[in-house]
């Protein structure tokens, strides 16, 4: 399903069914990309650890634990204090805490996102996962890459590229069964 906006004067949108014949937003079909992407990338990797950026990216990493067998080794990271625009938006009423359970020196993070967008999401995670420690290598999993780049950032995987205008936002949820939906918002 795609929600798209009733208008360009709220916020609100509504939702129909996708009229994409290759469901290039079926969030499940392009978890199951990102999943044997991660799978085979990872496959010779030694000391694997999973941490998920809140809150999408922490779904998408509780998901990929439980396939790879990595659930002791999974953490999860809100970067609400290590943004670069936290001084002009301030801090959001659900910041959730981080948790990295593991020892991240000498570690192969990979670090998971839903959306990757401007990069700075993915520079401020960076930047708080070296106060936990200095891992060996950081590897980057994204959902879907809606291009927009403000950082030299690159995902090692990527299960789809997708084009959106800038006034809009691609949205990754998910129901109480677990299953995910990606929804296209305006902004």
């Amino acid at each position: 399903m795609i929600r798209l906006p009733q208008s360009s004067c709220n916020n609100t949108s509504m939702t129909i069914p996708n009229p994409n014949p290759d469901n290039a937003l079926d969030a499940e079909a392009l978890y199951q990309v990102l999943a044997q992407q991660v799978k085979a990338g990872l496959a010779h990797a030694e000391n694997v650890a999973i941490v998920g950026i809140h809150s999408g990216g922490a779904w998408l990493a509780e998901r990929l634990a439980q396939e790879l067998q990595l659930t002791e080794r999974l953490g999860f990271i809100d970067v609400s204090f290590y943004r670069d625009d936290f001084s002009e938006k301030g801090l959001r009423p659900d910041v959730k805490p981080t948790q990295i359970p593991f020892d991240v020196d000498g570690a192969t993070i990979l670090l998971v996102d839903d959306v990757l967008y401007t990069g700075r999401t993915t520079r401020a995670a960076i930047n708080e996962l070296f106060d936990y420690g200095r891992p060996a290598r950081i590897m980057l999993a994204a959902l879907a890459d809606r291009g927009g780049r403000e950082l030299p950032v690159a995902a090692d995987f990527v299960a789809k590229t997708i084009s959106i205008p800038g006034e809009q936002s691609l949205v990754l949820q998910r129901a109480d069964d677990g299953r995910f939906s990606l929804t296209v918002d305006h902004v």
